[in-house]
C-alpha cells in the first residue's frame, strides 16, 4: 500500500487532480479490493501489467481533467464492471452522486461490498440493464465498456438532461467508430450535437492507446 499510495499521489499531483489525503487512501484502497475481487469475478483484465491503481484507478480519475463535477450532480455509470470509472470519480467527488449499473449480478454484488467496506455514501450499484433504467434522468454519463459509440449514444439520448454529455474511456482507432455515430444523428433523433475525441497521451503518454469521447447535447 504505501508504495501505491505514493505513485498515486505523484500522479494526481504531477496531472493537477485534486485529491485529499483521506481520497487518495481510499483510491488504493479501491485497487486492493478490486484486485482481491477480481480473483473471485471477472472484473478488469487479468493481462494488464501495469497496477491496478495506475491501469484502472488513475485512469478513470483522468476523465476529471475533462469533465467538471458539481456537487449535486448527477451521473450515471454505464455497464460499470468492477465499478470504472465510477467508484474512483466518486471517492474523488463525494459530493457528486454516481449511479453505477451492469447487466452481470456477480460484478454488481462485487461493487455493492466494496461500497460498503470504503464507506461511501454518494454511490449507488444496481443491477440491470440500461433499457430498464425508467424515470430517471442524469447530468452526466460515463462509460469505460467497449460497446459501440452509436449504442452508447442512443442509451444516454433518453437518460440525460437537456445539455448533459457522454464521456467515454476507449482504446484503438476510433475514426469510423466516431463517424458512424455522428452519422446516425441522421437518422435518430435525440443523438448528441457534437462528438470530441481526446487521445489521453496528450495527457500521460502512458495511456498512448487510450482516447477520451465526448459526446455533447
Amino acid at each position: 500500500m504505501p508504495n501505491d499510495l505514493h505513485l498515486i499521489e505523484g500522479l494526481c499531483r504531477q496531472h493537477g487532480i485534486p485529491a485529499t489525503d483521506k481520497a487518495l487512501k481510499l483510491l488504493v484502497r479501491y485497487a486492493d479490493l478490486l484486485d482481491e475481487w477480481n480473483r473471485k469475478v471477472n472484473l478488469v483484465s487479468r493481462k494488464e501489467h501495469a497496477p491496478v491503481v495506475v491501469k484502472h484507478v488513475f485512469h478513470s480519475l483522468l476523465v476529471s481533467r475533462v469533465h467538471d463535477f458539481r456537487p449535486g450532480e448527477k451521473v450515471l455509470d454505464l455497464g460499470t464492471g468492477g465499478g470504472l470509472p465510477g467508484i474512483p470519480l466518486a471517492i474523488l467527488f463525494p459530493e457528486t452522486s454516481f449511479l453505477l449499473v451492469d447487466s452481470t449480478g456477480k460484478k454488481i454484488a462485487a461493487c455493492k461490498e466494496m461500497i460498503k467496506a470504503l464507506g461511501l455514501e454518494n454511490v449507488i450499484a444496481l443491477h440491470t440493464r440500461v433499457e430498464e433504467l425508467k424515470g430517471v434522468i442524469f447530468d452526466t454519463v460515463l462509460s469505460r465498456q467497449v460497446a459501440p459509440l452509436e449504442e452508447l449514444c442512443a442509451y444516454s439520448a433518453r437518460l440525460l438532461k437537456k445539455r448533459g454529455v457522454l464521456i467515454c474511456l476507449k482504446g484503438g482507432i476510433l475514426d469510423e467508430e466516431i463517424a458512424q455515430a455522428v452519422q446516425s444523428r441522421e437518422k435518430h433523433l435525440g443523438f448528441p450535437a457534437t462528438v470530441e475525441q481526446l487521445p489521453i497521451g496528450d495527457i500521460d503518454p502512458m495511456f498512448s492507446e487510450k482516447q477520451i469521447v465526448i459526446a455533447r447535447w
